[in-house]
């Protein structure tokens, strides 16, 4: 009982939800646990012990959305930071963090510890945490140790654990009240047991945790997060609000992450920007590019472009504390010669004009013609979003594929669907000299052709032309028509007079701009 008598007993409050026999206690909170409440227990043998107990439903998707959302924002101290999922039950209860190599930059593990107490603490979070060479030592220390938050110097591991419950472990509830009832209640009843009548008994899970915990075997950890090869970081003396402040932190990033690329001969093709709220809220800003780059100017333009669109309704809350910027993906950087004569685009300005088009507009709003290996108009071509770079083999056959014959001319842009047409000619095999299209009547002043296409005959589908009509598989002759008043379209006619049973069909392919 707390010393504090009824109104400890009054602030007891419990989560519960349904399981085997009837509602259970999933949490609760310090008032609780002093009043004999654990995980686990019914709500009615609870409130035997407590009559005033306070009962509220679980909500396990909030809290393992809560989790998740203090994980991102443990980001600030190490990245790889995730919910644990070894928490007792099947939903994850705590935080785990790799500070490998990142604790010297607080001031060591202590002063590390010490701090997320404090922010957490400004935060109305309660914290227990330990920090120790094993995952499976800390984890027992965070949750039975006498004193949390803690720092185990490494090899002290067997003398930390011996006095700890076998729950420690990552046990199952029912392994570990199996291990209780034959004597083994700590986690030292187990150093000096033989290791066969227990792995006979209770399976091969004791023996593995406990070899686990105390470094004697490796315990692998695969967090369900991307993996990031490049990444800078920025931590603040005092916070910033102000959004010229955060742009250029935000070039100082780009600079050092640009560094870092050029170092490997690589190009960043997606970034993550994150920022770090004195309040505990993460806020994340994604750029991706068309073509590998380590241009620092150019990287840090793109998310400039996405801070400067939110304007006044940028909000830092009160104050961002620290920023990082990401390389989530990157490309080797092929060298390129720089041009000897001026005049005409570079690629990498096209490049970069995608880029910004792309992230303002939106990757898939932002689309490039992408070749396909067909010589019928509407199939030679595909739309692709533009932020997709073409494969070295594909960009050779475009190439190839672009050089038409000498007079040939065709429209950049075709119609959706090639819509019919009334045409009169002179000749039947011969050019149009009147057609009618959508309604209105056009004479044809100039012509050219025909540019004649024949059908790909090794394709399955090459009887299925516009609409499903079994109407690609005729040879096509194509013109190009000029009318009175200067106006150019691209026309054919499919099929044949001497060749096909069918009567040929004329269609307007595209226009002229």
């Amino acid at each position: 009982m707390s010393s504090e008598g009824p109104l400890a007993l009054a602030a007891a409050i419990v989560l519960a939800a349904p399981g085997a026999g009837g509602k259970r206690v999933t949490a609760c909170n310090g008032s609780a646990r002093e009043a004999g409440i654990a995980p686990g227990q019914l709500v009615p043998d609870a409130m035997a012990l407590c009559p005033s107990l306070g009962v509220h439903d679980a909500a396990p998707e909030a809290d393992r959305a809560a989790l998740e959302k203090l994980a991102r924002w443990c980001g600030r101290y190490t990245p790889w930071s995730v919910a644990d999922p070894v928490g007792v039950g099947a939903e994850p209860d705590g935080l785990l963090l790799d500070i490998s190599g990142c604790a010297h930059l607080f001031g060591g593990e202590a002063a590390l510890l010490d701090e997320m107490a404090a922010r957490l603490g400004r935060f109305g979070f309660g914290l227990r945490a330990a920090i120790a060479s094993t995952p499976g030592a800390a984890w027992a220390l965070a949750r039975y140790g006498r004193e949390a938050p803690s720092v185990l110097p490494a090899g002290e591991e067997k003398r930390a654990l011996a006095g700890l419950p076998v729950r420690g472990l990552r046990l199952d509830r029912g392994v570990a009240d199996g291990l209780s009832r034959l004597g083994l209640k700590r986690i030292g009843d187990l150093y000096d047991k033989p290791r066969a009548p227990l792995t006979a008994r209770f399976g091969p899970v004791p023996a593995r945790r406990l070899d686990e915990a105390l470094g004697r075997a490796p315990e692998p950890i695969s967090p369900s997060l991307p993996h990031v090869p490049f990444r800078t970081r920025l931590h603040f003396a005092e916070p910033i609000a102000r959004l010229e402040h955060v742009e250029e932190a935000l070039a100082r990033l780009a600079g050092d992450l640009c560094s870092l690329l050029a170092e490997e001969h690589k190009g960043a093709r997606r970034l993550r920007l994150t920022l770090y709220r004195v309040d505990g809220e993460v806020r994340e800003l994604h750029a991706g590019t068309s073509a590998p780059s380590h241009e620092e100017g150019h990287l840090a333009r793109l998310f400039r472009e996405k801070l400067d669109k939110a304007g006044d309704d940028f909000d830092a809350g009160f104050g961002i504390e620290a920023m990082s910027l990401a390389c989530l993906a990157a490309d080797d950087l092929a060298p390129s010669q720089a041009r000897l004569t001026g005049g005409g685009p570079q690629a990498h300005d096209l490049a970069r004009l995608i880029d910004r088009l792309g992230n303002r507009l939106g990757p898939g709003r932002v689309a490039r013609a992408e070749p396909r290996a067909s010589h019928i108009p509407e199939r030679a071509v595909r739309a692709v979003p533009a932020m997709r770079g073409a494969s070295p083999a594909l960009a050779g056959w475009a190439r190839e594929a672009a050089h038409l014959p000498e007079g040939v001319s065709r429209p950049l842009r075709l119609l959706p669907a090639a819509e019919p047409v009334e045409v009169v000619a002179e000749v039947p095999e011969g050019p149009p000299r009147i057609f009618r299209w959508r309604r209105m009547t056009y004479r044809v002043a100039r012509a050219e052709g025909p540019e004649r296409i024949a059908p790909e005959w090794w394709r399955q589908d090459s009887g299925q032309g516009e609409n499903g009509k079994k109407d690609g598989g005729r040879t096509r002759d194509y013109y190009r028509v000029e009318d009175g008043d200067g106006r150019r379209f691209w026309l054919y006619r499919d099929g044949l007079y001497t060749r096909d049973e069918e009567e040929p069909r004329w269609y307007l392919h595209g226009v002229f701009g």
